[in-house]
């Protein structure tokens, strides 16, 4: 058959499996597979991320879709990579990166973050080192690399006072604000996230290392990215994106016009989610336009952050597909 020659795979179907009694070690491996499929799909296809996430979605099977692109590679569509795809060495390959510490989910796994599923920017797949926990309250504190003494002050009241509530505090791990938050979550023995531009075999600032690794034993390292891949222009607007998705809120504390965390604010308004804009970002006009819209808060202090926590989580209807 042309598909079976296409796509080398040597795992059982899950028929004989029910069969054999060893149901569960097969739509493991069936899963596996899904997975390795989706791997290929993203590095040899000639369609953006966001076509195959959405087309792979549809069908529900990235070896389905894997296959007919492969079946139409003969005729120089969707496919460049030749006559076959080994998904049991790409398997493998998966196999090895969670040896090493990092777990492979794709869109199609259940425990897919369902907040950053809802949104467009949904990256197809995310690697993970440390705990999940999918039932956290989830707010990100973010902003300049270059911060006020005020600023820094105003992040760690907020990140410590929120990790102290059972809030898990999400960042971006870049130094400035984002290191003041996850240190002061971390410090008060609460939960934090760390939503990289980078590859999780890299460590980008490299004075974070130490507070990179620390996370991934406490908390969670989370990236859309190969694990070897470094930092470049596009990775860290391409964070803020999943970081708002996967938080409830979004707190800005010092943020200029030209900044990730000014765009992280406006995706999070995007995708529906609340917005706290401190006051004295109100020197910027993007943050006063910003203020005028649904969902946003200005605030003077941590307290006006801690007095909403109740009413961050929305209801069906109020999470968009933006």
């Amino acid at each position: 058959m042309r598909r079976m020659s296409l796509l080398r795979r040597s795992v059982p179907s899950a028929q004989a499996a029910c069969v054999s009694g060893s149901r569960s070690y097969t739509c493991d491996m069936d899963q596996d597979l899904e997975r390795a499929a989706l791997v290929a799909l993203l590095r040899h296809g000639d369609r953006s991320w966001s076509e195959v996430t959405d087309q792979v979605e549809a069908v529900g099977s990235a070896r389905d879709v894997l296959e007919n692109a492969l079946d139409l590679s003969g005729q120089g569509k969707l496919f460049d990579t030749g006559p076959s795809v080994d998904l049991d060495s790409v398997a493998s390959e998966i196999a090895a990166w969670e040896r090493e510490g990092m777990r492979l989910v794709t869109i199609l796994d259940d425990d897919y973050p369902l907040y950053l599923r809802l949104v467009h920017q949904r990256p197809p797949f995310l690697f993970l080192r440390g705990t999940t926990a999918d039932d956290d309250l989830r707010v990100a504190v973010v902003g300049t690399r270059t911060p006020t003494p005020e600023g820094v002050a105003h992040a760690r009241t907020i990140a410590g006072g929120l990790a102290e509530r059972g809030v898990t505090v999400v960042s971006g791990l870049a130094a400035g604000i984002d290191t003041a938050a996850h240190g002061s979550a971390l410090a008060a023995g609460g939960r934090t996230v760390a939503v990289i531009g980078t590859g999780l075999c890299r460590v980008y600032p490299a004075q974070n290392a130490g507070l990179q690794q620390e996370i991934a034993q406490k908390g969670l390292l989370i990236s859309q990215f190969w694990p070897d891949a470094g930092p470049s222009k596009a990775s860290f607007p391409m964070r803020n994106a999943v970081m708002s998705g996967y938080s409830l809120a979004t707190v800005v504390i010092e943020a200029a016009y030209r900044s990730g965390a000014r765009m992280q604010a406006r995706l999070a308004l995007e995708h529906g989610r609340r917005v706290f804009l401190m006051r004295s970002l109100m020197t910027h006009a993007w943050a006063r336009e910003y203020a005028t819209r649904p969902n946003t808060t200005v605030i003077d202090g941590p307290e006006d952050v801690f007095s909403h926590l109740d009413s961050l989580v929305p209801s069906t209807g109020e999470l968009t597909w933006a």
